[in-house]
């Protein structure tokens, strides 16, 4: 498996790293196999979050099995105060079996109000700091799916790893990745099939190598076949070639008009309705077989897709031409459901 450095850190880690969103529907001996496995194949990259269900959990009984040592541990948490990413921290510790994690993230920092909440005076990062300063996690990071924000990130000197989405389909990270490299920050490259939605998965993986500004990859997994397959990617590294790349982009242009980025540039919605998440939530149920967690999720939004009255004032600022009042309706009628 082909090792790069991340960044800043002194953390060698495998191209292709593991992503933990679909582990979580795993009983606790399938997710240890595939973790077995993916350490097997070279993986050494872990990814996981606060508001994956299980995943922590899963990806702690499995490491502690495995052993520890073998492991970058990557977790994050979506909050944003001071006192609640001191109890994310510790709750993430107990979760993963670990006494220290290797890197922690901001997650999904994704609006000017949250990353100013983020980075002030009783802010999520000013935990994060602390809990370095006493050895609980050793790299601090963050993810979004805003270039705007990740942008200022890069810029503070703060973060050791920035994460966000890249595939033939979403390039708009590429000069993003480009400054990070020249600042020393790693590069973690998340929704590398585009949540499921590009079916030549280790094209699009290949399409992802050839970019010398990443740093890992990280596929989501929840099947011996995948880890085994995805592995291959990064231990017989090859370039594409031209109709292989033809394959690749075709698919990503066909995809085309009702495929979101997640810009968020559709925001504010007057009702209050988060469009960006409410249409990953539905990826979720179509694509990566997590059809309760995606419904159970999109019952605990206080807006939801039913909510939308279809005033339009979304469309016209989406970059795509997304027909956003259509795809909210589809959104509802595979989550909403008993909502």
């Amino acid at each position: 498996m082909q090792k790069r450095v991340l960044g800043k850190t002194d953390f060698e880690v495998s191209a292709i790293g593991f992503g933990g969103i679909p582990i979580q529907r795993l009983k606790e001996d399938e997710a240890f196999e595939l973790i077995e496995e993916a350490s097997k194949q070279g993986i050494n990259f872990i990814d996981t979050a606060t508001p994956y269900g299980r995943s922590e959990e899963l990806i702690g009984y499995s490491l502690e099995k495995d052993g520890r040592d073998k492991w970058l541990i990557a977790t994050k948490s979506p909050v944003r105060d001071y006192n609640g990413m001191k109890e994310a921290v510790e709750a993430s510790l107990k979760k993963l079996r670990t006494d220290v994690i290797d890197l922690y993230q901001l997650h999904n920092v994704s609006s000017e109000e949250a990353y100013n909440q983020v980075m002030g005076n009783d802010g999520a990062l000013k935990a994060l700091r602390e809990a370095k300063e006493q050895g609980k996690i050793r790299e601090i990071g963050i993810t979004s799916h805003s270039v705007d924000i990740l942008e200022k990130a890069v810029e503070t000197g703060e973060f050791a790893t920035i994460q966000f989405p890249y595939s033939p389909v979403e390039k708009q990270g590429e000069k993003l990745f480009e400054r990070a490299k020249e600042l020393n920050i790693g590069v973690i490259v998340m929704k590398p099939v585009a949540g499921g939605a590009i079916t030549s998965v280790e094209l699009s993986l290949r399409y992802i190598m050839e970019n010398p500004n990443v740093s890992v990859i990280i596929p989501g997994m929840d099947k011996v076949e995948q880890v085994i397959e995805n592995s291959k990617v990064g231990i017989d590294v090859r370039t594409l070639t031209e109709e292989e790349r033809e394959t690749i982009e075709k698919e990503a242009e066909e995809l085309g008009d009702e495929f979101c980025r997640r810009c968020g540039y559709c925001a504010p919605c007057p009702q209050g309705i988060n469009i960006p998440t409410l249409i990953v939530m539905e990826g979720y149920y179509l694509r990566y077989d997590l059809q309760d967690w995606a419904k159970e999720r999109y019952a605990s939004q206080v807006r939801n897709a039913s909510h939308c009255i279809e005033c339009g004032q979304c469309e016209p600022r989406c970059p795509y031409n997304l027909p956003i009042r259509k795809i909210l309706k589809r959104v509802h009628e595979n989550l909403g459901q008993n909502v």
